[in-house]
């Protein structure tokens, strides 16, 4: 089977590493690619906004499957572009796409099918949205209502932050047209975790539980990020509370999807807080979420690429139950210098032949490019070092241990990923 896979990534380079280890494997191709990614992948040479010539090279070159990795293609409608042409695709059409490039549609969505959510309302007016605050009480939450890279959330701890927030978004335009609306929603607290399910429209498989790290600092201090970590499992979705989960959350949102007709064919990613009441939504994205999926493909003891297809073709309920890897998987960020308000670009990084050796780790490429023999900084979050092991704890030493050879200018990363699942609340390294 040859397969396309879109992006450019860390995502899609642990995808691709994963995808090159099926066996139903023909050619992997991909776009628009990284440096990295070709040397898994070979490159496709057609920009995706063009949905009609990536179509016709895709039949081209007998391309049956297309798996798409960021939310920007999905949300502009690329997988009902391909499926017209009868061309298989992991990834929702448009409508699907808009439960992570809405807040306001995803919160209607949530609210209108019952599934266990904070209370919120969007507003495109300051005065609105500072009278809805005002009524929900401090903390409260504002969000970008469209596509942010997973940045336009701001907990507003008083009147402030929260002028600064609307700020952002109203007047500075920080998010671009993503925050010329804004949610503002309840403070919930607890603990996040993350649940990425499998779907093919009929039938919804979760993945192994996982935890990421938004907060670009330790301690979970500063402004969010894409993020800075993740691993899994996550210690805190117990079987108990995964069957809460299943009845509060993925079943009515698997029946609120059917009942409004949306064929959602993909990865369904819930961002999840467990509160005192029991597990809520924080987000839904619509793809693989990254770090995590770094931190998952490592686990996956199954053909990803059979599943993938499974899910596209409408036939996930007649594959076997989905096997994981016992143990612990851990993938830590090293980013740029700035970020994330800033990418700092064109810096050689140091280090990274000597980290690749390392035993049960994997780099995995994010903002890289070639130079020279060697490899340099492209912007953002650079690279996702990641490492598996009998437990957590040594999942996480053999991440810190890989990623302790790389040197970059103005390199930082979080020095305490998994600090919530481990004993006294300390990262291994």
């Amino acid at each position: 089977m040859n397969v396309l896979l879109i992006g450019s990534g860390g995502r899609e380079h642990a995808l691709a590493w994963k995808l090159k280890q099926s066996g139903r494997l023909g050619e992997l191709y991909v776009s628009p690619g990284s440096d990295a990614l070709f040397t898994l992948a070979k490159p496709l040479g057609v920009d995706v906004a063009d949905h009609a010539a990536l179509a016709v090279a895709c039949l081209e070159r007998g391309i049956s499957l297309v798996v798409i990795g960021p939310e920007g293609p999905l949300a502009d409608g690329l997988a009902d572009a391909l499926r017209v042409t009868g061309i298989a695709v992991f990834g929702p059409g448009k409508q699907g796409a808009r439960l992570e490039a809405s807040k306001e549609f995803a919160k209607r969505f949530m609210l209108n099918h019952g599934v266990a959510t904070a209370q919120a309302r969007a507003f495109d007016k300051r005065a609105d949205a500072l009278a809805y605050a005002a009524a929900l009480g401090f903390p409260v939450v504002v969000k970008a209502d469209g596509l942010a890279g997973g940045k336009g959330v701001t907990i507003c701890e008083d009147q402030a932050s929260l002028d600064k927030a609307l700020f952002d978004c109203f007047d500075a335009h920080v998010f671009g047209k993503a925050g010329s609306k804004v949610l503002i929603e309840e403070f919930m607290a607890g603990e996040e975790a993350s649940l990425l399910c499998f779907c093919d429209g009929k039938v919804l498989r979760p993945m192994a539980s996982a935890q990421d790290h938004k907060r670009v600092g330790d301690g979970d201090s500063g402004p969010n990020t894409g993020g800075m970590g993740a691993y899994s499992p996550a210690p805190a979705l117990t079987e108990p509370v995964l069957n809460q989960v299943w009845e509060r959350i993925l079943a009515p949102t698997l029946s609120g999807l059917r009942g409004e007709g949306i064929d959602f064919r993909g990865c369904l990613y819930v961002g999840l807080m467990l509160t005192a009441e029991g597990p809520k939504v924080v987000e839904y994205n619509v793809r693989f979420g990254d770090p995590e999926t770094q931190a998952l493909v490592p686990r996956m003891d199954f053909d990803l690429l059979e599943v993938l297809a499974a899910c596209a073709e409408g036939r996930l309920a007649d594959l076997p139950p989905l096997a994981w890897k016992a143990g612990a998987c851990a993938t830590v960020v090293w980013a740029c210098q700035g970020y994330p308000a800033v990418s700092t670009k064109g810096q050689p990084i140091e280090g990274l032949r000597l980290s690749a050796g390392q035993p049960d780790s994997m780099i995995f490429h994010s903002g890289t490019v070639r130079m020279g023999s060697g490899w340099g900084t492209q912007g953002g979050r650079i690279l996702g070092v990641t490492g598996w092991g009998a437990d957590l704890r040594q999942a996480l030493e053999n991440a810190y241990g890989a990623g302790a050879h790389i040197r970059f200018e103005g390199m930082h990363y979080r020095r305490d990923i998994g600090h919530r699942a481990l004993p006294g609340g300390r990262a291994a390294q």
